[in-house]
């Protein structure tokens, strides 16, 4: 992860501690069965996954809310890849 800071990192990696665990928190659906995983933390952090089943995917993407919209076309894009 390239994320410098330290607190932010943190809290990401607790929050996919958590998701892990079942326990999602705060998430919105999307499109195309992905999620956002949001982190209320500096510029609002998010991560994207897929659940298929029991299995969490988490999706190596994402961002900060200004640069959403690029994140989800890539998040999509990613989950694309992994079902072929």
């Amino acid at each position: 992860m390239r994320l410098k800071d330290e607190r932010a990192r943190g809290a990401i990696f607790a929050r996919l501690d958590r998701l892990a665990y079942g326990h999602p928190g705060d998430v919105e659906p999307v499109g195309e069965g992905i999620s956002e995983l949001r982190i209320h933390h500096g510029p609002g952090y998010r991560v994207y996954f897929q659940k298929r089943g029991n299995t969490i995917i988490v999706l190596l993407c994402g961002g900060d809310k200004g640069t959403q919209k690029k994140d989800i076309k890539t998040a999509k894009r990613l989950a694309q890849e992994w079902s072929e």
